[in-house]
């Protein structure tokens, strides 16, 4: 008989976070986490409702995701243009996981969410009738991308909203960190653990904020990963906080790797410099080290084909010739263009060395945006009474198994709206009050010490192409994560630590269950798509942190048959 075999030990997450005693206690109506364009709106909304409004944000106000976005907002304002292209191209793009009354709500709805902007004061750039000048992006089959000082339309759209958010004299806490969540005895969320983040990352001052609702709006989870286009504190805490508040999580393992983000090394950590998607719309082309064209063949729309398509012929091309990376040709368009369509781009890649004026600069995809997180409608609802999520914490159906490019901000802005607009009429006058069972106080927070090892380990073996065997051993290294010990400190760095942990623990089980490669999601050992798995999965964890998974099938609108995972 030969050796045998143990099956391996399935990775738990931190059910609880081990909670620092509170000093003080307030109420408001709702308490929305985070500040980019979903939190922002959220909280404007409601406050021009009448609401009272406590936004929490991790860092200063307008940190995140969305200030860095350069492409800009997608929506159907050419006269050439129409909805039902518009809401094709994003199902086409999600590769049949997408819930397409999502996608025509969200379609309808832009360009509303573009002329807002625009009444706030927003400065988009205009073409000489003084209309939004229109650009393509990949996957997009007309001019429909708005953008503002050429490729800074996150930072635009992160001023006009925080001065907005200042002038409605919305409360915001800055370098505040939500713990978890606040329930009742039956598990409603009635408010937050919070506590407010020193200059060293310690945590002070902790109180409980007590709300009628709380609205998750903390973006995406790139930074699980070694290296990310997002900024730093995009390490999934909203998913990881519902997760503990019971909520769940679905479409994890869709993450859209950008096909062109500035290659600047194998060991590259952190936020890494992206090249947005609007430079290829604009006519540059990515080649090999000989200059060959590398998308022509590979799809119809060449260069501009949806993300996961560019990013997975990338991915072939490295690994069938061992190089690093592939080169995005721009010279073609001239200097001058790119200097005033792209100036912050062109900034970008000089400073680190490389001129995409003269010469094709080296890309290689990387993480860049997560098409999962906390299963929730248009309207911001999860399954917890009290608990919302919008924009990309979010997983709304909207971008199915891959985000078509610009879509992302266009949904933070119609969700968070419609999110306001329901809680506006849902919730009672008056403060919260009555009981509330508090947070669970949990007996340890994953180890600091060990994040990198597990961004490292996320990105070898759940990147553009993944297999059973290198997820099997990203289980096992999950599993293993060390844990502080009883009187372990919980400071920022546990807090991140921690939600990096619950979403590679989260993303590998998911990718492992899903024998098939879909969107954003290739598995090298299953090439193709099964009709059998055009399903969301959907995951919770018990009080022990294990995970338990379901089938969400895709069937009539808002119809969700349960079925078991094999």
């Amino acid at each position: 008989m030969g050796p045998r075999r143990t099956a391996p030990v399935a990775p738990a997450v931190v059910p609880a976070l081990p909670l620092p005693a509170t000093t003080w206690q307030r109420a408001t109506d709702v308490v929305v986490v985070g500040s980019g364009a979903a939190g922002l709106m959220t909280a404007l909304a409601l406050a021009e409702a009448g609401r009272r409004v406590t936004v929490v944000t991790k860092g200063a106000l307008g940190d995140g995701s969305t200030r860095w976005a350069q492409g800009g907002l997608a929506a159907v304002l050419a006269a050439d243009d129409d909805a039902d292209l518009h809401v094709q191209d994003t199902l086409t793009a999600g590769a049949g996981l997408c819930d397409e009354a999502a996608v025509t709500t969200l379609v309808d709805e832009a360009p509303a969410a573009i002329a807002l902007l625009q009444r706030l004061g927003a400065r988009l750039d205009v073409d000489a009738a003084g209309r939004p000048a229109l650009t393509r992006e990949g996957g997009h089959s007309r001019d429909r991308i708005v953008h503002a000082g050429g490729d800074a339309s996150g930072a635009e759209v992160t001023r006009t909203l925080a001065g907005a958010l200042s002038s409605a004299g919305v409360e915001v806490l800055e370098h505040t960190v939500a713990l978890d969540a606040l329930r009742t005895a039956r598990g409603d969320v009635v408010g937050l653990r919070v506590a407010l983040v020193a200059g060293d990352g310690t945590l002070t001052g902790a109180g409980d904020l007590r709300a009628h609702a709380v609205v998750l709006a903390t973006g995406g989870y790139g930074q699980a990963y070694a290296a990310a286009t997002s900024p730093a504190g995009a390490t999934g805490d909203g998913l990881a906080l519902a997760l503990r508040a019971g909520a769940e999580v679905a479409d994890v393992e869709m993450v859209q790797f950008h096909p062109t983000v500035l290659w600047q090394g194998p060991g590259a950590t952190g936020q890494q410099v992206l090249i947005s998607e609007a430079v290829r719309g604009e006519g540059a082309v990515l080649v090999d080290g000989t200059g060959r064209r590398l998308m022509p063949g590979a799809h119809p729309l060449a260069d501009l084909a949806p993300r996961d398509v560019v990013s997975a012929t990338i991915a072939a091309h490295l690994a069938a010739t061992g190089e690093d990376c592939v080169f995005l040709d721009a010279t073609g368009l001239g200097a001058g263009f790119l200097e005033h369509r792209f100036p912050g781009i062109v900034r970008a890649c000089r400073e680190a060395g490389h001129d995409l004026t003269t010469a094709p600069v080296p890309v290689a995809p990387g993480a860049h945006y997560t098409c999962g997180g906390v299963l929730a409608d248009l309207d911001g609802r999860t399954g917890v009474p009290g608990l919302h999520a919008v924009g990309e914490v979010a997983c709304t159906g909207v971008h199915g198994a891959n985000r078509l490019a610009s879509n992302s901000i266009t949904e933070g802005l119609v969700a968070a709206r419609r999110c306001a607009a329901l809680l506006d009429a849902e919730l009672p006058a008056g403060l919260p009050a009555g009981p509330v069972a508090g947070p669970a106080d949990g007996a340890g927070a994953i180890d600091p010490a060990v994040r990198r090892a597990v961004g490292v380990a996320l990105s070898r073996h759940a990147g553009v192409v993944r297999d059973a065997a290198g997820l099997a051993e990203l289980t096992a290294v999950l599993a293993g994560t060390a844990r502080l010990g009883g009187d372990g400190v919980l400071d920022l760095a546990a807090v991140e630590a921690t939600a990096a942990h619950t979403v590679a623990t989260v993303l590998a089980t998911a990718a492992l269950a899903r024998p098939e490669s879909r969107g954003c999601h290739r598995r090298a050992d299953a090439p193709g798509s099964r009709p059998e798995w055009q399903v969301r999965l959907a995951h919770r964890i018990d009080a022990s942190g294990h995970l338990h998974t379901r089938t969400v099938p895709l069937t009539a609108p808002g119809t969700h048959r349960t079925q078991g995972v094999a």
